[in-house]
């Protein structure tokens, strides 16, 4: 007989929770050692949190990267969600629970989420995070001490081939207002752009009625991705882009700094992002295996406004890329 289970979740037997333990376990060692203390939210929040945390995907169409799965109701008819990410949970913690202390303030998690995606291979409604939350830093020191730890974290797990994404969320709805583009196509824009659709965004820009040469820089900037040679020769708000993430790659530790690829067209598709943001790589997974970014504004939506950095890293697709690169085969999702 066959019993099904909801879409989008999945059984984890021993062998492989022996495994995934093994790698949370050492997670939480290294966010422990840098001084960020492990929290638990509840897994339900009330829907108007969400609401206040203006916690939605950047325009129609995108991923859906932290749209919630799950939505029930409480005796008193109150609308209840599964958590989507722990980002605005522990603002609502932090405002809640921490309303006068001296920032900056540390939080990591291990925690499960639920995501409202469509299922297909490599996108579950129930995942398994790490990551950290790093309140009251401001950039670029901020931003910099974020990315030490995610690279300690994958360092210490073994991953030996991965790279960091770095980009600017500011950049591309920056650029768009500067070259006028109606603010009823930016969110179309946007989604095209967070799911890597470079024909779709060509299509979208041939429909605006732009000149030629603004419609020509909107499609080339997004497709700039490299060393720091990338961050060279830009002008206008493409060079104050530039120029914050020169200042975060300039505090980074060498070892940390190699891992480093600039890409002006990385955008996150979650909505609360505001400058600084990152993903990621390794050649033996598909998919970027987690990412983050500075939330400077989110905080304030909860009565204490503080600049913000964190990261998520998606516990299982770290598995896997950990077993192809032991296999030294790509593990496509």
């Amino acid at each position: 007989m066959i019993h099904p289970i909801p879409s989008g979740t999945r059984d984890v037997l021993p062998d492989e929770t022996r495994e995934v333990r093994a790698i949370t376990d050492a997670l939480r060692g290294v966010f422990e050692r840098h001084g960020y203390g492990e929290v638990y939210t509840p897994a339900l929040e009330y829907e108007s949190v969400l609401a206040r945390a203006g916690h939605t995907a950047q325009g129609a169409g995108s991923s859906g990267e932290a749209q919630p799965a799950y939505r029930v109701f409480d005796g008193s008819g109150a609308a209840l969600v599964l958590r989507s990410d722990m980002t605005v949970p522990i603002a609502r913690v932090v405002a809640t629970r921490y309303p006068t202390a001296e920032p900056p303030l540390r939080f990591c998690y291990l925690a499960h989420c639920y995501r409202g995606v469509r299922p297909q291979r490599g996108q579950p409604r129930e995942l398994l995070q790490a990551g950290i939350e790093l309140i009251g830093a401001p950039a670029p020191q901020g931003t910099a001490e974020a990315l030490g730890v995610l690279c300690a974290a994958l360092d210490t797990v073994g991953l030996e081939d991965y790279r960091i994404g770095l980009g600017d969320a500011s950049l591309f709805p920056s650029l768009m207002a500067s070259l006028g583009v109606s603010e009823d196509a930016r969110p179309r824009l946007l989604a095209a752009l967070a799911n890597r659709d470079f024909v779709g965004l060509e299509e979208e820009l041939a429909g605006l009625g732009l000149a030629a040469q603004d419609r020509d820089l909107l499609l080339d900037v997004p497709q700039r991705r490299g060393g720091p040679d990338v961050l060279a020769a830009s002008t206008g708000v493409v060079a104050d882009a530039a120029a914050n993430m020169r200042q975060v790659y300039e505090l980074l530790d060498a070892q940390v700094a190699e891992r480093v690829i600039f890409d002006l067209g990385l955008v996150r598709s979650i909505g609360y992002y505001t400058g600084a943001v990152f993903e990621v790589y390794d050649p033996a997974l598909g998919a970027p295996i987690g990412g983050g970014g500075r939330y400077d504004e989110l905080l304030g939506r909860f009565g204490r406004s503080l600049p913000a950095v964190g990261f998520a890293l998606g516990v299982d697709r770290l598995h896997i890329a950990l077993m192809g690169e032991e296999r030294g085969t790509g593990a496509l999702l």
